[in-house]
C-alpha cells in the first residue's frame, strides 16, 4: 500500500494525546501536564454565600473605577475651593435650574438619614441572616463593612465641608458648607451599598436589574431634588457622587478579596493529601 489507509493513531514527539495511560499505568484519562482533566468542586472560586461559579475579577478595572472619581473630585474640589471658571458655569447652571416645590423637596428628603440609612439597615440584616443560613465562613464581614462604612462617612464629609467653606445657593441664605453634598453621599452610599450586596445574592436576571434600577433612580432623584429646590450647586451633588463611587469600589474590593480568601482557604482545608487520599 502506498501508506495512506487507515492505522492507529501516532504519538508524535512533544506531544500527548488527552487520553493516554496514568503515570501508574492504571488506564485513566488525565492531562499530559498529570493535573485532574477538571478543576475540583473545592478549588473553585465561590460568591458571598458560599456558591460555587463566580466571575473572576478583571484585571485594571478596580484601578479605572478608583482614579476616574478620584481625578473628577480633585478637579472639581480645586475649581470650587478657587471660584475657578468651572465654579462660576456651576453657579448660572444652578440659576436655571432652581424652581422650588413641594416635589423636589419630597425628592430630597430620600437622602435624609431617616429616610436612607433604615433601608441600608434592612438589607444588611437579610444578607447577614441569608449568609449565616448558608453557613457562609465569617458571614457577618459584608453586613459589618457596609454599617462600618456608612457610619464612617459624616468623618469624611464633614471636615471637607469646613475646609472648602462654600456658600449655599441664594435661596439658602447666608451660611457655608454646602460642599459636598451630604445628603447625595449618604444616598449614594446607603442605596449603592444595598444594590452592591443584593446583586451577588440574586439569580434572576430581571431581579438583579430592578435592584440595580432602583438604587440608580433612587439616587437620581435625590440629586434632582436637591438642585431643583435649591439645596445645593450641581457639583456639590456630583463631587459626592465621585466620593461615594470611590468608597463603594473600595468596599467592592475588600469584599471580593475577602470572598475570595475564604474560598482559598476552604480549598486548601478539603483538598484531601495525593498520598493519604481523603481522610
Amino acid at each position: 500500500m502506498d501508506g495512506f489507509g487507515p492505522r492507529p493513531p501516532q504519538l508524535r514527539p512533544g506531544r500527548a494525546l488527552a487520553h493516554t495511560p496514568g503515570a501508574s499505568g492504571s488506564g485513566s484519562p488525565h492531562r499530559s501536564d498529570g493535573r485532574t482533566p477538571q478543576t475540583p468542586r473545592g478549588g473553585r472560586h465561590t460568591d458571598l454565600d458560599g456558591r460555587p461559579g463566580t466571575t473572576p475579577p478583571v484585571p485594571g478595572r478596580p484601578t479605572f473605577l478608583l482614579g476616574l472619581p478620584a481625578l473628577l473630585l480633585a478637579l472639581i474640589t480645586w475649581q470650587v475651593a478657587a471660584h475657578g471658571p468651572l465654579a462660576r458655569a456651576d453657579e448660572r447652571l444652578s440659576g436655571a435650574l432652581v424652581h422650588p416645590d413641594r416635589f423636589s423637596e419630597l425628592l430630597a428628603d430620600l437622602g435624609n438619614v431617616t429616610v436612607a440609612v433604615p433601608v441600608l439597615a434592612v438589607v444588611l440584616v437579610y444578607v447577614a441572616v441569608r449568609a449565616r443560613r448558608a453557613g457562609a465562613h465569617r458571614w457577618w464581614l459584608p453586613s459589618t463593612a457596609a454599617a462600618l462604612l456608612m457610619a464612617a462617612l459624616p468623618a469624611l464629609i464633614v471636615p471637607l465641608k469646613e475646609l472648602i467653606a462654600r456658600p449655599g445657593p441664594p435661596v439658602m441664605g447666608p451660611g457655608t458648607g454646602f460642599y459636598p453634598s451630604g445628603h447625595t453621599a449618604t444616598a449614594t452610599i446607603a442605596y449603592g451599598t444595598a444594590a452592591l450586596l443584593l446583586l451577588p445574592r440574586l439569580r434572576d436576571v430581571r431581579a438583579r436589574r430592578t435592584v440595580l434600577a432602583a438604587s440608580v433612580a433612587l439616587n437620581l432623584a435625590v440629586a434632582v431634588g436637591l438642585i431643583r429646590r435649591g439645596y445645593h450647586w450641581p457639583l456639590d451633588v456630583v463631587a459626592s457622587w465621585c466620593l461615594g463611587a470611590l468608597l463603594l469600589t473600595a468596599l467592592a474590593m475588600f469584599l471580593g478579596r475577602s470572598a475570595v480568601s475564604r474560598s482559598t482557604g476552604r480549598s486548601s482545608a478539603g483538598t484531601p493529601n495525593s498520598r493519604t487520599g481523603p481522610s
